[in-house]
């Protein structure tokens, strides 16, 4: 039987939705949505890693149920958010004449999340979908808030759709199957939360790390305080035309080591996440915005957790300045082609900042390439 911990509401109208938190949800995900969505067939996109470790307890599940499914089984890695794959998950659900009336469901991490999201907001012209996260980056950020797409060649998610899920449902079970890697890579993006406007929770995430990493009650409590913070951001900004675009903190260094790494498994999304938030706060420290000791703070406990904070931590030769700034020209918060980051005044204390000196991020690159 589930056991539902924590609930959060996204109170978005009639597009609302709840975030059910808890263990062993997979296992009673048909009897959930049976009383949620009764008369629905579904289609269930993962890839190929969860298929083995989850797909079954879910198919048992929608089984005993009594609700027809069918599966969509892609490779797994970043590479799979490319048009080629978002073409054979459409393909998938129209060829398996599930109707607009019926639901996509996403169940995998955060690329499985972003694609099946943009499937079902295309396919027949939009059908419903519901998340059911299976790693910690998936469970904090990337399945709340309706965020779906794509990669292109010119840079990460710059092709996709806001389109808000009708359920999450997030299994800490599915957790305990990461390894060591996976999970410290989305514990960047629970970090991310503290740094931006929450400098208690970055102080209780130190006390409580540990916890969080064994398995802890610990876990589950950030998992809801994170989804609770962007829940109250979606609220607010839902289109990140205004301070929905903190979330993205890290995120703009981080997304260039992605792409100049071949979105592989050289760098992990967190892992870009978490050299971004370091650069971020060192940036901020350099034009003297922010005490140069909270970066050395925040680079200690991302490093503790099993972090690259360096650009040095990459494996393999990164490109050149010039590459990298390329690649943070196209960032989605350019504007009429001025560069906008998240700087910082300190731990708990980021902003927006627009009209960037790009020139001087340059500079700050070049040294941070040489330390």
């Amino acid at each position: 039987m589930a056991d539902i911990a924590h609930t959060v509401h996204v109170a978005l109208g009639e597009r609302a939705y709840d975030i059910l938190i808890g263990d062993s949800l997979l296992d009673d995900a048909g009897k959930i949505l049976a009383e949620r969505f009764p008369g629905r067939r579904y289609g269930i996109i993962t890839d190929d890693n969860v298929a083995r470790a989850q797909l079954p307890r879910l198919i048992a599940s929608l089984d005993a149920a009594g609700l027809g499914h069918t599966e969509i089984v892609l490779p797994s890695g970043e590479a799979t958010k490319s048009w080629a794959f978002l073409g054979q998950a459409v393909e998938g659900i129209l060829a398996a004449r599930l109707e607009r009336g019926d639901l996509v469901i996403a169940l995998g991490g955060g690329v499985i999340g972003d694609l099946a999201g943009f499937a079902a907001a295309i396919a027949r012209r939009g059908m419903d979908f519901v998340q059911m996260p299976t790693s910690l980056l998936a469970q904090v950020d990337s399945s709340v808030g309706g965020k779906t797409g794509i990669n292109s060649p010119q840079g990460k998610n710059l092709i996709g759709a806001f389109h808000q899920p009708r359920l999450v449902l997030a299994d800490l079970s599915t957790l305990d199957t990461l390894d060591a890697r996976q999970f410290a890579a989305g514990y960047a993006e629970v970090v991310k939360y503290g740094l931006i406007d929450d400098e208690d929770f970055f102080f209780w995430l130190e006390e409580h790390q540990a916890e969080i990493f064994a398995g802890g009650a610990a876990r589950g409590e950030a998992i809801a305080r994170c989804c609770a913070h962007k829940a109250r951001v979606v609220i607010e900004d839902e289109k990140e035309l205004g301070v929905r675009a903190l979330l993205n903190l890290g995120h703009t260094f981080g997304h260039a080591l992605e792409k100049d790494t071949g979105y592989s498994d050289r760098l992990l999304h967190g892992e870009g996440v978490a050299i971004g938030m370091v650069l971020a706060h060192g940036f901020s420290a350099r034009l003297g915005l922010a005490p140069s000791q909270d970066t050395g703070r925040i680079a200690a406990h991302l490093k503790k957790s099993g972090l690259p904070t360096t650009l040095g931590d990459i494996p393999g030769t990164l490109g050149t300045t010039e590459t990298l700034m390329a690649a943070i020209a196209q960032d989605k918060k350019v504007s009429r082609g001025a560069l906008t980051f998240i700087l910082t005044r300190g731990i708990g204390q980021a902003f927006i900042e627009k009209n960037v000196d790009g020139a001087a991020v340059a500079e700050f690159l070049n040294e941070m390439r040489k330390a």
